[in-house]
């Protein structure tokens, strides 16, 4: 640095001249000829000062447990916000006489306005920093959701979802580049890992806080009650979260970023690996969207209270996720998506009968079938790329997001035309496309296979 530079400078260099004035000076005393002057240490250099010096946070480290903690709060924040009407769709149809597709625009509007606002946040986040577009994100987020009970009818109520979908969309497009660039590589998997749970953990919480306190006090409580608690999330937060020392801020060049876009699009191997992003989360976004209907109607009979506590299976999300990268590891990536379609598939089948235990142990194959084909296929995004991850990742994330809108709205349908039974058919359509992928994509390697065995036969 310029400053070092000119301390440096100032003191006097080894092997520099010396003048005569200063060699008497520093001459020993006659009286001890054999005393040699002691030789002055260096000054040892501040480690911290050093350009090449790596500030990332360590394991065990105050920073990283600030970090960890404040991004977890990050991630409950987000998604409790995110699905906080899913769980109230039959108290709004009740409340504002709507049909079940007309009451889940106010799930797939949030999830359409991320999807689409994920790429330009994460281009914003390389000029104006991780830290800023994440507060701005969540607290943007927090502020709609204050207003958003006071909703007087579903198109007030669907507009403002879709706005805070928009805000939303700042904390998953930076979180992960934050973390890569303020952790050191020895802590950056504990450090993924506690984010993605708060995400997991505020998805669930959401539901069920707004499900369970809508039961007693309506749709407009239970939103409100959601607020108050991502308030708390966000606070904790911007208070926890440190000051980032490794970000670098750069221009936003919206020519290179369309151009990287466009490679990714045109890949065959991300294309793929987005559409089965979008089928696995087009089953998720229908099943859970529909099944609070089913639940408060014949022949269940559920309260609305009781209805909303089926989202405690989100849990065995996290069991899967956490356990996908070791059924991969066995099976390898397109085994274990075969594995994940056969798993949903089977949990679809299992919800048909009008039977409580069964439907449930249908919805904890669908969770684990869905979360661990999400794992793979989001996983796979990162090696198929050597360049432009973070737009690869936000493409993923967007047709992500466009799955649940989608399988929200068509999942609705389905059962506002022909019941359960319809929406279990949207889901299986949806995984019968994934296994085709999965397929075509097979037979592709194995012609690339046979293709350099040819080539290094002759």
């Amino acid at each position: 640095m310029p400053s070092a530079t000119r301390g440096a400078s100032d003191e006097q260099q080894p092997g520099a001249p010396v003048s005569p004035a200063d060699a008497a000076q520093a001459a020993p005393p006659t009286s001890l000829p054999h005393t040699a002057p002691k030789p002055t240490p260096a000054p040892a250099p501040a480690s911290a000062s050093a350009p090449d010096a790596d500030l990332r946070h360590l394991p065990g480290s105050r920073g990283l447990r600030r970090t960890q903690l404040a991004l977890f709060g990050a991630g409950l924040a987000t998604f409790l916000l995110l699905y906080s009407t899913q769980a109230l769709l039959p108290a709004l149809s009740a409340s504002m006489r709507l049909t079940p597709a007309q009451a889940s625009l106010t799930v797939s509007a949030a999830a359409i306005g991320l999807a689409l606002a994920v790429i330009p946040a994460s281009a914003l986040s390389e000029k104006y920093g991780r830290t800023a577009v994440m507060t701005c994100s969540v607290f943007t987020a927090v502020a709609l959701a204050a207003v958003i009970p006071f909703s007087p009818d579903l198109a007030v109520l669907t507009t403002l979802r879709a706005v805070q979908g928009v805000a939303l969309a700042g904390l998953p497009a930076t979180a992960m580049a934050y973390l890569a660039e303020e952790v050191h590589p020895s802590a950056l998997a504990s450090a993924m890992g506690l984010y993605v749970a708060g995400n997991s953990i505020g998805g669930m919480s959401g539901r069920l806080v707004s499900g369970i306190v809508a039961g007693s006090f309506g749709w407009r409580w239970g939103l409100a009650s959601v607020a108050v608690l991502a308030l708390l999330c966000a606070v904790a937060f911007r208070v926890l979260i440190p000051r980032a020392r490794h970000f670098r801020p750069g221009p936003i060049n919206p020519a290179a970023l369309l151009r990287t876009v466009g490679s990714h699009l045109r890949n065959p191997l991300l294309g793929r690996l987005f559409v089965l992003g979008m089928l696995f989360m087009t089953v998720f976004g229908a099943v859970y969207t529909v099944m609070g209907y089913r639940l408060v109607a014949a022949p269940f009979d559920l309260p609305q209270g009781l209805a909303s506590s089926i989202f405690a299976v989100y849990l065995v999300g996290t069991f899967a996720s956490a356990l996908s990268a070791r059924i991969t590891g066995r099976f390898g990536r397109r085994g274990t998506l075969y594995l994940a379609v056969g798993t949903t598939s089977a949990g679809l089948l299992l919800t048909l009968p009008d039977s409580l235990p069964t439907a449930l142990l249908g919805l904890v194959l669908i969770t684990a079938g869905f979360f661990t084909g999400h794992c793979v296929a989001s996983a796979s995004v990162g090696r198929a790329v050597t360049r432009g991850r973070a737009q690869a990742s936000a493409l993923y994330l967007a047709a992500y997001y466009l799955g649940n809108s989608l399988g929200g709205t068509l999942g609705a349908g389905a059962y506002h035309a022909g019941g359960w039974t319809d929406t279990v058919y949207v889901g299986l359509a949806a995984m019968a496309l994934a296994a085709a992928v999965t397929l075509y994509a097979t037979a592709r390697a194995h012609a690339v296979t046979r293709t350099r065995v040819l080539a290094t036969a002759r």
